[in-house]
């Protein structure tokens, strides 16, 4: 059950026109914004964890000295794909 609003949006008339083009059959405007609003909500969070992985990774990088070349990084991630594919390919 809903029990809160969110301020009306005003836009140009050809943002509700290419928004109403865009929607699904049976689909309303307000589910189509509600759904755009939770899917930028999470990009969001998710955006912001990843950046706090990486800062809190510098910071151990920095007080244990250990580093790692984009390189090897690259390979390992490239090996990750690889195997992930392979198993895949299995199925």
């Amino acid at each position: 059950m809903k029990n809160a609003t969110l301020p009306s949006l005003r836009v140009d008339p050809e943002l509700r026109q290419a928004a109403e083009s865009v929607l699904n059959e049976g689909e309303s405007l307000s589910s189509f914004m509600e759904e755009s609003l939770r899917a930028s909500i999470t990009r969001r969070q998710m955006h912001r964890e990843f950046i706090a992985r990486g800062l809190a990774s510098y910071e151990d990088a920095k007080k244990t000295g250990v580093y790692f070349s984009s390189e090897r990084v690259l390979a390992d991630l490239e090996e990750m794909l690889r195997q992930v594919e392979a198993k895949e390919g299995n199925r």
